[in-house]
């Protein structure tokens, strides 16, 4: 593992939770394969990686052939996991957002700390966020900063793309990040750029990320064998909040949706909880890896009780995604 380029998230306790590693994983965001080679190395029987990043599949090349037929790469996204896995698995694991290595490359226009192309598609298909901000109607916008991005001066921000965008369409992550900025108080030592909330809601709408996470939820739970255990790793509240709704109520911990509803029937437990509270990185792995001060794991295993959709009402997902929009 020394030789990987970045470092996975919050490992240490996956490991220590389904140890001894055995049987058929899922790696559904296999990024730089840290995830992937440290399940292989730790007794995994075969893991899966799948990736929609075909810069990742292409860097997996150099140490792939190491595992043999143990590893099985997959070009594709993770919300179709139960498909690419074609049977029964042992465990799931899905590290969600962007990655280090799509940060520290400006051609993908994930970073505003970089000028590059505004682009921010994972795989490369669709459009992209410069298609976003040049054609979305300007109250779109303001919606897609405020519900992806938690960004209380959304109508400010995107007030100002369309009016900047009327001299010219927006290409750089520069132009976007000055315009943004130029919108907001300058920040205080040790707070966040002004532009990140926005970065990450135009990221969150160019790849349909809470769909595709809870498509992704739903797929694990109809391919994880009873004992399977789903570890999911996330990095904003947005996403730890949709995990958690998606598992309470998959436990059967989600309560009856009004208290002027007639009580619903008890729904059989298709997870059991293995935290209740999501664990954070320690000390340690705060001082070997900065970039983790944020991520939270929570981890589920798997019941007998047969696989089902879920209400999505109840998930807190974002508006502009239950109306089907942007994503």
């Amino acid at each position: 593992m020394a030789d990987a380029p970045h470092v996975p998230v919050l490992l240490q306790p996956i490991l220590a939770a389904v140890a001894p590693v055995r049987g058929v994983w899922l790696d559904g965001t296999l990024g730089a394969g840290g995830y992937t080679r440290a399940l292989l190395d730790a007794g995994a029987d075969k893991v899966i990686a799948v990736d929609r990043d075909p810069s990742a599949l292409a860097m997996a090349q150099d140490w792939a052939a190491d595992y043999g037929p143990r590893l099985k790469l997959v070009a594709g996204t993770f919300d179709r996991l139960d498909a690419h896995a074609g049977g029964p698995l042992d465990g799931v694991v899905l590290d969600l957002g962007v990655s280090s290595m799509q940060l520290d490359q400006p051609e993908r226009g994930f970073s505003f700390s970089r000028d590059g192309p505004l682009d921010m598609r994972m795989g490369g298909a669709g459009p992209s966020a410069a298609d976003i901000v040049n054609t979305a109607r300007e109250a779109e916008l303001a919606d897609i900063l405020f519900h992806f991005g938690e960004e209380r001066a959304a109508r400010r921000i995107a007030r100002a793309i369309v009016a900047a965008r009327a001299d010219a369409p927006l290409s750089t992550t520069a132009a976007l990040a000055e315009i943004i900025a130029r919108c907001l108080p300058r920040p205080k030592p040790g707070q966040s750029h002004p532009a990140t909330r926005s970065f990450q809601a135009l990221r969150i709408a160019v790849n349909a990320e809470f769909s595709q996470l809870v498509d992704a939820l739903e797929a694990a739970e109809r391919a994880l064998r009873p004992g399977g255990v789903l570890a999911v790793v996330s990095f904003h509240s947005l996403e730890d909040r949709i995990v958690k709704r998606f598992l309470q109520l998959r436990a059967g911990q989600g309560g009856n949706p009004s208290r002027h509803a007639p009580a619903a029937a008890p729904d059989p437990a298709r997870f059991a909880l293995e935290n209740r509270r999501p664990i954070a990185p320690d000390a340690a792995e705060l001082a070997r890896n900065p970039r983790a001060r944020s991520a939270l794991l929570r981890m589920a295993r798997r019941t007998d009780a047969p696989a089902g959709a879920v209400d999505r009402a109840r998930l807190g997902l974002p508006r502009p995604v239950l109306q089907g929009a942007a994503g």
